[in-house]
């Protein structure tokens, strides 16, 4: 199609572009960011634009969580920012913003504006121009105004800032600013899921890679091509960092993910385990196809895989306050998040995942359940 359109024969390109829409739905989705970032590489697409931003008006994570997202041209952002009808809060939306305008200028950092000198900020202001006027600043909170606009308030036009400061501190008070209207909020399905992500430690490229481990693929799924659905059953901030609780919860469940977050740090490790945890086994579980990992993260620049080398002791169900990986590679014990709580050394599994061995406590720790979508 893209092709076709190249070499003037429009009508054959629109045919193309039709049945597509129409009949390979599926398809698109699959290969969404590259049919995403194509059809807005010129104007011959319009039926397309339309089907990717009203797909993405529902679903923004596909493209704002995606590797791809700062490669973004601006009018394609525009296209997705501007619309009444996005389902992703605010203050979502203008950190996204922030984040694709600093990957445009290689000087800025995202680590933090603190000693950006007025150039920099200069710099950002000038790339995010045509942006910047579709934030609905004044449905943004306070707290989050102060937490992640204030940073970079010298972007903003003067009188502007003023007037979202006057706001914050009192909402009634009559500014000159135009106030652009709420977005819409289409369904309170959609509205739960743009705002409670399903998860608080991984986000949906996290899990497109677990996916491609649990698949052993060698090309890496998309988060728009991942054919897993990850199914919380256990969050220790909300449920409980107790072994007795993550038994009463995940006995007898199998296929599943463990995430931990690590305290002060910026790790992130796991394991996946497709047996059933059992807590009637006391001892071993065989499984050649588990594995540990620690995920790309902050300061973390790649991701670890790390497969069971003696399948014999891949998983270990010791006592109802414990749950290992291996020997020791990745252990849970009753509480999870106390300072010994958890315990790595790398013996039953291929690879290091962290390179200090040891007692480790966790700030959250989630178990999904993986199904085919």
């Amino acid at each position: 199609m893209f092709i076709a359109s190249e070499i003037l024969l429009e009508e054959l390109a629109k045919h193309i572009e039709n049945h597509l829409i129409e009949t390979k739905t599926n398809w698109l989705r699959s290969h969404f960011t590259r049919i995403y970032q194509k059809s807005f590489q010129n104007n011959h697409f319009q039926s397309l634009q339309k089907w990717c931003n009203d797909f993405l008006v529902n679903y923004p994570n596909k493209i704002f969580d995606s590797e791809d997202f700062t490669t973004l041209q601006e009018n394609t952002l525009i296209s997705l920012i501007k619309r009444d009808d996005l389902q992703m809060e605010e203050i979502k939306i203008w950190k996204f913003i922030i984040k694709w305008g600093i990957a445009q200028n290689p000087d800025l950092s995202l680590d933090g504006s603190e000693n950006w000198t007025n150039d920099k900020f200069l710099a950002l202001k000038n790339t995010l121009q045509n942006c910047l006027p579709h934030v609905r600043y004044f449905q943004i909170s306070g707290d989050d105004i102060v937490d992640h606009v204030q940073p970079y308030h010298q972007i903003l036009d003067r009188n502007l800032w003023n007037d979202i400061m006057k706001r914050a501190v009192n909402p009634n008070r009559e500014i000159s600013s135009i106030i652009l209207p709420p977005r819409t909020i289409l369904t309170a399905t959609l509205s739960t899921r743009t705002m409670e992500p399903f998860s608080t430690v991984i986000n949906e490229a996290h899990a497109a890679e677990i996916a491609t481990w649990i698949d052993k693929k060698i090309e890496m799924y998309s988060i728009t091509d991942n054919p897993y659905e990850f199914k919380l059953l256990f969050r220790g901030t909300r449920d409980s960092f107790t072994a007795d609780e993550f038994w009463r919860v995940c006995d007898k469940q199998a296929n599943t993910v463990v995430i931990m977050k690590i305290k002060d740090t910026d790790e992130i490790l796991g394991g996946y385990n497709p047996k059933k945890w059992d807590n009637s086994t006391v001892g071993w579980i065989k499984c050649k196809d588990s594995f540990i990992f620690s995920l790309k993260n902050g300061t973390i620049n790649s991701s670890i895989l790390s497969r069971v080398k003696d399948p014999k002791y891949a998983i270990c169900c010791g006592s109802e306050s414990d749950l290992w990986f291996g020997f020791n590679d990745l252990e849970m014990n009753d509480n999870f998040n106390q300072y010994d709580g958890c315990y790595y050394i790398q013996l039953s599994y291929e690879k290091e995942i962290r390179k200090m061995s040891g007692y480790f406590s966790i700030t959250e720790f989630e178990v999904f359940q993986i199904k085919r979508k």
